[in-house]
Parts: C-alpha cells; structure tokens; sequence
C-alpha cells in the first residue's frame, strides 16, 4: 500500500476530518433518509463541539498519556544499551537559520535526549528521514546538528531513511542490531509514546519508554 495513501487515510481517520466526514455522509444522505441523515450530521456536530472544548480534550489526551515519566535514578541506573530519539518535524525554510531546522516538537525531544544522555553517556541515534521528495535534508541530520552543535552531545547514529513511526522502528532495529544492542531508552512525547513502544517492540527492541511533554502537567484545564 502506498506510503502517501496510508497518510491520507491516516488524517481522515483523526479528528477533525472524521466529524467532517460524518457530517458530509449526513449530507448526501438526506437525498435518501432525512431522519438518518440528519442523524450523522447532527452526530458531526457534537462530536466536533466536544472535541472543541479543552475540558474534554484534555481528559482524552491525559488518559492516552499512560506511560509515566523515567525519575533520574531510572535513567541513572538503566541496563539499556543506547538512547533511541523519535524526529518530529521539522521547520522548512526558516529564513533565520538560512534553510530548513528541527521543529518545536523535535527541539523538545532532543533537549530530553541530551538530558538523558548527560545521566548515563548511552549512544544517541537519530531517526527520521525525508517525508516528501522535495526536502533535500534527511530529518536525522538537522536532529544531529542540533545536538552536537547546540548541546554538545555527540550522535553515534542518524538513520535517514524513515518516514513514519514504524519505519523509524524497523530500520533503527537493522542499524542497531549489527551492534549487538537490543535494549534502549525510546525518547519521544508522551501522547505519541504507546503508538512508538509498539512499533518499536513489533522491530525485535526491548524498550524502556522515556515519555516527555506531558499536557496534564501544562496547567490544568480551561473552558
């Protein structure tokens, strides 16, 4: 199946493209059913309305971020074997820097990254490639970049080639693997990290999950 289809459904199926979708089903339904159809968009309606409101996104984002943050001992005492870093985008054509950079979201991660690695020295790979054809630069050497240049951290590997969590997964494994190293410390944000411990346990990885930006943490809700 096409990588490009796969993201296209991917979209439709989140929100709030889905509550659309109902709505538009609703739509071209009323031409058959009146009831049912105004039933789905009515349906749309709602659905889209509590999505809306933080009260109720919030809780679900909270629920999902299930697995808790590592304390320092655990990061301190680990028998992992390396430092696995998720890439999260990333900033095309930034007219400050001259040229494409890490997102906000991949800053994050690295920062967290490098943070772990000044507890225990572990090896950092870098995963993430080139989503789109038109990027000239893999998403792995920004992320290494960064770190080297802006936190002093060495990267022992980038993988290039990924465009999705599950390659990620799959091709971190491939590297990882010629090295003898089975066990490591997943560095990505805490609403993406069950999706990311899956992938990257369905590879053949023993991971421990290193979760951060946590929107629980973030001030509570709000109305």
């Amino acid at each position: 199946m096409s990588f490009y289809f796969v993201k296209i459904i991917q979209t439709l199926l989140m929100p709030p493209a889905l509550m659309l979708l109902i709505m538009l089903a609703g739509l071209i339904l009323l031409r058959w059913s009146r009831r049912y159809g105004s039933i789905l968009i009515i349906s749309g309606i709602l659905l889209l309305t509590a999505a809306s409101l933080p009260v109720i996104s919030n809780t679900v984002v909270s629920a999902m971020e299930n697995i808790p943050a590592l304390s320092k001992e655990q990061i301190k005492n680990t028998d992992a074997k390396a430092i696995v870093i998720l890439g999260g985008g990333r900033y095309p054509d930034a007219p400050e820097y001259g040229g494409d950079t890490i997102s906000t979201a991949t800053l994050e991660r690295i920062r967290y990254g490098a943070y772990i690695y000044k507890q225990n020295n572990l090896p950092i790979l870098v995963t993430g490639g080139r989503v789109f054809a038109y990027m000239k630069t893999a998403e792995a050497t920004l992320m290494g970049k960064v770190l080297e240049n802006d936190f002093h951290t060495p990267v022992r590997w980038r993988e290039d080639q990924a465009r999705n969590t599950w390659e990620n997964a799959q091709y971190s494994y491939r590297m990882l693997a010629k090295e003898k190293i089975n066990k490591i410390i997943l560095v990505t944000h805490a609403l993406h990290m069950p999706r990311a411990v899956m992938s990257f346990e369905a590879a053949g990885f023993n991971v421990v999950p290193a979760p951060l930006g946590f929107h629980h943490s973030r001030g509570g809700f709000h109305i």
